[in-house]
């Protein structure tokens, strides 16, 4: 379905047990909300499900770049106002889970949980080139530019040489981002910087890894998980950057185990 937040329209999906607490799904650049398929098969049957794509990605409209993270905060926030979502977990992975630091730090009153997948909280210089780098590419190239660029970074080389089905699902929607959208984010995220704010996350945390994630590597996350308190640090073997693809079942049982434990507390 599609909602309107100001002048676009964002492209959503409602699952789950109704009346059940709300989790919302925040998925990673140049993917879209089916990213988490896995995960709402698991979860439905005791949540209430949102999942969207982010302005410029998936069946969601692109509005003109640049974006900033305050731009995607407002959406999020709309969209929860929208479906009368008064508190909600959120699960994010990559720039999902950076917004989730957004969210958590800015509009703390509306989260149950914060699980930031695979997502560090700032931009040095090195990691604002890449996205610069990204931007580049596809405007030289077009998205097909950087599909297997991405590929090779977000995934290990024993799954790149592997080449499972589910690599071809990530390539499907790096190559149907809107150029746009995936510029608009790419901007976003040159300029992440939600590392100082971490302290004063004060809803249950988990932030999960891959062991061989390039992007945001364990002793980024570790240190993340340090400064938030409270926060849990989980490292998942045999994964790169889109460890709930390549590793489940580790990213699962993680998942499962932190929600278990906030419900209890609620």
């Amino acid at each position: 379905m599609k909602v309107s937040v100001g002048d676009f329209e964002l492209n959503c999906e409602v699952e789950g047990k109704e009346g059940a607490p709300w989790i919302t799904f925040g998925h990673a650049l140049g993917n879209n909300l089916t990213l988490w398929d896995d995960q709402v098969a698991l979860l439905g049957q005791r949540f209430r499900i949102l999942r969207y794509d982010q302005r410029g990605h998936g069946l969601s409209d692109a509005p003109p770049a640049p974006y900033s993270f305050d731009d995607l905060m407002r959406d999020a926030v709309e969209l929860l106002d929208w479906f009368e979502i008064e508190k909600t977990h959120w699960v994010g992975l990559s720039i999902g889970g950076m917004l989730g630091y957004g969210m958590a730090q800015n509009h703390s009153h509306r989260l149950l949980s914060l699980t930031a997948c695979d997502s560090r909280p700032d931009a040095p210089p090195d990691y604002a080139a890449y996205f610069q780098y990204r931007i580049d590419t596809a405007r030289d190239k077009g998205m097909e530019g950087v599909v297997e660029p991405t590929i090779s970074r977000w995934f290990t080389p024993e799954t790149c040489a592997e080449n499972p089905p589910a690599l071809d699902k990530i390539r499907n929607m790096l190559r149907t981002t809107n150029p746009v959208g995936h510029e608009g984010c790419c901007e976003a995220l040159k300029r992440l910087a939600f590392g100082k704010g971490l302290e004063s996350i004060t809803v249950p945390t988990l932030i999960i890894g891959g062991a061989q994630d390039k992007g945001a590597p364990p002793e980024i996350l570790s240190e993340t998980a340090d400064a938030i308190p409270n926060a849990r640090h989980v490292v998942v073997d045999g994964a790169g950057h889109i460890a709930n693809i390549e590793n489940p079942d580790a990213v699962n049982a993680a998942l499962i185990e932190f929600l278990n434990e906030v419900q209890e507390k609620t």
